[in-house]
């Protein structure tokens, strides 16, 4: 690193990001180790140089270029920043291991309920460990300076959208779920630097989330990724990017930690909104009452 060059940053998240965006300007076998590290950054810690180079396919050396790459001298001092967050641990459910145990009792259906158990708790306490609140709230005030929030998934990803604008509109009317009717590229296309997309996808990653971050951005509309990866291809193009982890004893993805994501951002724009959102949601209950929709 030369004597004028800005250091490296010094917590695991930064430097995932800082790698992130590296990704199009590095070697194939530097960008093939760099993809296997985002897409595994527990291992870092935990496993050597020569075992995390065996299992991203890559040669020892080409984890110390991959390192040097976004700013360090070696890597170890790449990997001191994530040894450090592993020894002070991340949150800790109470008496996990005896929760745990209890449930895995009853055959096959609980040690299945267990390990879904795990995976759920980890995932949860992995995104709030990691968790900017800072970042969070920067985003809380975007969408709440917009003048149109549109939440864009498809797949699994859609009711997350639908159920995330549904419980906005409690509070506010500026948030909707994208794409209505079409395509989610017609609507970017109605949008400009005054609206806000939220986008979310997760491997393997959509086409048309992509295209559509890609268009938003071309229109300088603000982009707030949600995703799985720092890899992956909407973190380089967000203006803020909040990756949730997703892993599950099942065939296919957890969306836990997304929902709860979901719903810290949520809890960030009542508490920001220049409006006032409690009354709001008091208004809208009342509303419904009214016409007897709640059954009380």
């Amino acid at each position: 690193m030369s004597r004028d060059a800005a250091p490296p940053p010094d917590e695991p998240t930064p430097i995932l990001t800082t790698l992130a965006a590296a990704l199009d300007g590095l070697s194939p076998q530097v960008a093939r180790a760099a993809r296997y590290v985002l897409d595994n950054p527990g291992e870092i810690a935990v496993t050597s140089m020569r075992g995390l180079a065996e299992a991203a396919g890559v040669k020892p050396n080409t984890l110390v270029r991959m390192a040097r790459a976004v700013g360090f001298d070696s890597y170890e001092d790449f990997r001191d920043p994530f040894r450090q967050q592993a020894a002070e641990g991340t949150l800790s459910f109470p008496d996990r291991a005896r929760f745990l145990r209890e449930i895995s009792q009853g055959g096959s259906h609980g040690a299945l309920l267990a390990d879904l158990a795990k995976a759920s708790l980890h995932n949860v306490e992995t995104l709030f460990a990691e968790l900017d609140a800072d970042e969070l709230r920067a985003a809380a005030d975007l969408i709440d300076e917009a003048r149109r929030a549109n939440v864009l998934g498809v797949g699994t990803a859609r009711p997350l959208a639908e159920n995330m604008a549904y419980v906005a509109s409690m509070a506010v009317d500026n948030m909707a779920a994208i794409p209505v009717i079409g395509l989610a590229i017609d609507d970017v296309a109605r949008m400009d630097e005054r609206d806000v997309l939220v986008a979310m996808t997760f491997h393997p990653y959509r086409t048309e989330i992509v295209d559509a971050v890609r268009l938003a951005t071309d229109r300088d509309v603000p982009v707030i990724a949600i995703t799985d990866s720092h890899a992956s291809p909407l973190v380089p193009l967000a203006r803020h990017a909040f990756v949730v982890p997703n892993d599950s004893p099942l065939p296919f993805s957890s969306n836990v930690a997304a929902t709860a994501l979901l719903e810290a951002l949520l809890a960030f724009m009542v508490a920001e909104s220049p409006a006032d959102a409690a009354a709001s949601i008091e208004d809208f209950h009342a509303n419904r009452r009214a016409a007897d929709i709640y059954h009380d």
